[in-house]
């Protein structure tokens, strides 16, 4: 009686221990994320939520992609029938290039979509109402104008040259403010080109140093990281911002 050509329970203990690695994977990516996401809920403070968001949300949803995807590499190898030396080349090499195509485009939708719902989310926490510790009751956010009495001069300049922006919160019943300081630069804003989430300040330049008697002019360059388009933008510089000026040249 003729023997098959291949014991189909040659590669079993393989392909058990592929399937079980990928599960293994999908369940670290998905304790990756919930692990963020639990941390994030024990955040307390919009502001202490805002700052975690912003520097560590995407980095940790990329972690994630990249277990998530060995264990797509792992489950795409857990069938193996025959495996001799150029079907093994075969393989490993189309798995290695449908995890690179799988890890790229979920990389350029964290990088070029997902900022778009980030900056949603950051927005409400930014000016949700904020509760004074001292009446208990909402407190009221200034207007640009309104912030510069409670701004030192140090602050009303890095506001001017658009490095950091500050918003003040004050309880009106009791008198106590709060400030939160903001990175001028933090965020992209929509590309006109493209219109991704992409739109970035990429260098400044003072053209007009301001006076006692007018104010000066910067203008700000713009760039896309995604597809290159390129703008300016001149808006005016206020006195004070000069002594930003004084001070680099001092040191």
């Amino acid at each position: 009686m003729l023997q098959p050509l291949i014991d189909p329970h040659k590669y079993d203990s393989w392909n058990a221990l592929a399937t079980n690695l990928a599960f293994v994977f999908w369940a670290a990516a998905l304790l990756i994320a919930l692990a963020y996401f639990i941390r994030l809920n024990g955040i307390g403070g919009n502001k202490n939520k805002y700052d975690f968001i912003n520097k560590y949300e995407i980095r940790w949803l990329w972690i994630a992609t990249i277990v998530f995807v060995i264990g797509l590499c792992c489950y795409f190898n857990s069938n193996i029938e025959n495996m001799n030396p150029v079907l093994f080349f075969v393989r490993s090499f189309t798995t290695i290039a449908f995890g690179l195509v799988v890890a790229l485009i979920i990389q350029n939708l964290l990088k070029f979509y997902y900022p778009f719902f980030i900056e949603k989310r950051l927005k409400v926490l930014r000016y949700k109402p904020r509760i004074s510790p001292k009446s208990g009751k909402p407190m009221k956010l200034l207007s640009e104008e309104e912030e510069d009495a409670y701004l030192d001069e140090g602050m009303q300049a890095e506001e001017n040259v658009f490095s950091v922006d500050y918003d003040v919160w004050i309880d009106e019943e009791t008198g106590y403010t709060q400030i939160e300081k903001y990175a001028g630069h933090l965020h992209a804003i929509q590309c006109p080109e493209c219109n991704y989430q992409t739109f970035k300040v990429v260098r400044e330049e003072i053209t007009k140093a301001p006076t006692t008697s007018e104010e000066g002019e910067v203008v700000k360059h713009y760039q896309c990281g995604y597809c290159g388009y390129k703008a300016k933008k001149v808006l005016p510089l206020k006195q004070h911002a000069s002594k930003i000026e004084q001070a680099a040249a001092a040191s």
